[in-house]
């Protein structure tokens, strides 16, 4: 017992030499962490070209749920912004295109504020890196979604898995500019546009690969069959004319499975008709 208590000793005393240090360390962490998190605020608003009244509002912008069980999250602003984008979108689409009917303006506006979009704006203006959540499995899918866009340079159209908390920062910072703005659309909708740039127009709108294969066949009196094999192993399979066409997988999505086998299926048609020589 005499051992133990001098071995305790021995080891408090250690313990209380290098206590000092320890804590000064950590001081000096808090104080970098909030180095970071300021010189974070700088380097974003330069990239929106708005600078905040309130930077609390562009720090919760970028705080996940993830990031600590007491933070105050970007949930709030995302969902302002989510609202305040449709609209200025929708807003704009009226204007410019005086002629184009609702059918028409739907989609378009759907695929300028789909996650994917936002997603690709997200990576485009480097906000990615100033996120701040506690998910490591994040990075990774962010990191994946960065290699597969060169395929795509403007848009998918479904094929590929866009992280949703891309897509929630870009709609949270247009949230917060709103608030901080004292709701201003004009000021808003000058952020919103560097964010979203290129704004997809009707005439670079491409239509879904499932729908796309549809109208075509159906064109050609081409008999479409979707296999769903998605609960099994994540597949579907799609077969033209009792002849399988193409097959895709995702196990995170079932529509982007779909979309992927659909695409597969159309381009393979596409190229059947072709080597016919039938007009498509």
């Amino acid at each position: 017992m005499q051992r133990h208590g001098k071995e305790t000793m021995k080891y408090g005393a250690v313990l209380n030499r290098f206590l000092p240090g320890i804590l000064e360390n950590e001081e000096a962490t808090k104080t970098t962490s909030q180095d970071d998190i300021s010189q974070n605020v700088e380097e974003v608003q330069k990239i929106i070209g708005y600078d905040f009244n309130d930077r609390n509002l562009l720090r919760q912008a970028f705080t996940h749920t993830s990031y600590h069980k007491d933070c105050i999250s970007y949930e709030r602003l995302e969902y302002v912004g989510d609202s305040v984008l449709n609209f200025m979108i929708t807003k704009e689409h009226f204007s410019k295109y005086p002629d184009l009917p609702p059918g028409l303006l739907s989609p378009l506006r759907a695929a300028n504020v789909d996650t994917e979009k936002l997603a690709r704006a997200a990576v485009k203006h480097s906000f990615h890196k100033y996120l701040q959540h506690g998910k490591p499995i994040l990075t990774r899918r962010i990191q994946s979604f960065i290699n597969v866009i060169p395929e795509y340079p403007l848009h998918s159209h479904g094929l590929i898995d866009a992280p949703k908390m891309l897509a929630d920062v870009v709609e949270s910072t247009i949230g917060a500019v709103f608030i901080d703005s004292n709701s201003s659309i004009d000021t808003t909708w000058e952020v919103a546009k560097i964010l979203l740039e290129p704004i997809i127009t009707p005439e670079m709108l491409e239509t879904n690969p499932v729908k796309k294969l549809y109208e075509t066949c159906q064109k050609h009196k081409l008999k479409v069959r979707v296999v769903d094999m998605w609960s099994h192993d994540g597949s579907f399979e799609v077969f033209v004319d009792d002849q399988m066409r193409g097959k895709g997988m995702c196990h995170v999505k079932k529509e982007i499975a779909l979309n992927r086998a659909a695409n597969k299926a159309y381009n393979e048609v596409i190229g059947m008709l072709s080597v016919g020589n039938i007009n498509i």
